[in-house]
């Protein structure tokens, strides 16, 4: 196969200066480029690379059992400390909804928890041994 992976992933949202915070600010991510026009930013942790639009309405959250479309975003984070980290400074900002707090996935070892960002996409942060 000639496919590698993904190069960069775009999320629609609802509140593209509240989604570029909680990556720019909560996260550490940079914000890289911006298109005020489109309008557009687009942001990295330097590995991974998101586009945000703009959306023009505020459609509401995506639902899994209803709707074709990203059921989440999911964030490897490099130890379990950070992952407790991350989960506090996420926890803690502002428009952030709290799925469910750090735990085992499955039997373990790794552990994840799920939050939805300022707005609504569902966004998964995992540890694997």
């Amino acid at each position: 196969m000639a496919t590698l992976g993904i190069h960069h992933l775009g999320l629609a949202v609802s509140d593209l200066e509240a989604t570029t915070d909680f990556f720019v600010d909560c996260l550490g991510w940079s914000l890289v480029r911006e298109v005020p026009e489109y309008p557009a930013k687009f942001v990295s942790n330097g590995e991974a690379f998101f586009t945000l639009w703009q959306t023009m309405s505020d459609n509401s959250p995506f639902d899994r059992k209803h709707q074709v479309g990203l059921h989440h975003v999911a964030i490897k984070v490099e130890s379990e400390q950070d992952l407790e980290n991350v989960f506090e400074n996420v926890s803690n900002h502002p428009g952030v909804t709290v799925e469910f707090v750090p735990e085992q996935l499955r039997q373990g070892p790794a552990k994840h928890f799920m939050v939805y960002e300022p707005s609504g996409i569902r966004m998964e942060f995992i540890w694997v041994p």
